[in-house]
C-alpha cells in the first residue's frame, strides 16, 4: 500500500474529498499523514476526525525529515500555499502531485492561487475554466499534466461561485483519481 502525505495550508476541502474517496476511488493508497504550513488550518481538524496523523511544519528541511520518518511514497499538495524548492522537487520527482484551479497553461504560475485564479479567468472573459492535476517540478504549475476537467463559466459568476463549482465538478473528482493512478504506478515500480 502506497503511503500518502497530504500537504495543506487552509480549510482542507480538497483533503476532505481525498479522505471521503479512500476505499472507493482510492484503493491502492492510504493517507498516512497530513502536514499543514499553518497551525490554524481547519484541515488539521479534518485529519484528526479521520484518525490521520497530522503535524504543522513550516521549514522544508523539517518536511523532509517527517516524510522520511512516516515512510511516505507520494506527496499530494491540496491547497498548500508554499513553493517547494528545486532541490526538494527533484528529490521527489514524479512523487508530488498538485491540483490547480484552472486549465493549465491558463491562469497558472507564481502568484496564481485561490480566488486570484478565478478573478483572472473572469476578468479575461473565459467561457470555460476547470481544474488540472499535475506532477510538481521546480516550475510553479509547470509539471506534467495528469488529468484536466473543464467547467463552464456561467453568466453572473463571481470568483467565489466559480471556485465552488470548479471544486465540486473537477477538483474533488480529479484529485482522488490522480492519487489512485499515481499510487498504482508507484506500486508497479516497486514490483519491477
Amino acid at each position: 500500500m502506497v503511503r500518502v502525505a497530504v500537504l495543506v495550508s487552509g480549510g482542507g476541502t480538497n483533503l476532505q474529498a481525498i479522505l471521503d474517496s479512500v476505499g472507493t476511488v482510492i484503493t491502492s493508497a492510504q493517507i498516512a499523514l497530513v502536514i499543514s504550513s499553518s497551525e490554524k488550518a481547519y484541515a488539521l481538524t479534518r485529519a484528526e476526525n479521520y484518525g490521520v496523523a497530522s503535524m504543522v511544519i513550516k521549514k522544508e528541511d523539517e518536511l523532509n525529515t517527517a516524510l522520511s520518518q512516516h515512510g511516505i511514497d507520494l506527496i499530494v499538495l491540496a491547497g498548500y500555499m508554499k513553493i517547494l524548492s528545486e532541490e526538494f522537487t527533484a528529490k521527489w520527482s514524479r512523487r508530488i502531485i498538485n491540483v490547480h484551479p484552472s486549465l493549465i497553461p491558463s491562469f497558472c504560475g507564481k502568484g496564481m492561487y485561490g480566488l486570484r485564479v478565478h478573478e483572472a479567468a473572469l476578468s479575461y472573459g473565459v467561457k470555460v475554466s476547470g481544474a488540472t492535476v499535475h506532477f510538481v517540478n521546480e516550475i510553479p504549475d509547470g509539471g506534467e499534466i495528469i488529468f484536466q476537467k473543464a467547467v463552464d463559466v456561467i453568466p453572473g459568476d463571481t470568483p467565489e461561485t466559480l471556485q465552488r463549482r470548479i471544486m465540486e465538478q473537477a477538483e474533488w473528482i480529479l484529485l482522488p483519481k490522480a492519487i489512485e493512478q499515481v499510487a498504482k504506478e508507484i506500486e508497479n515500480a516497486k514490483l519491477s
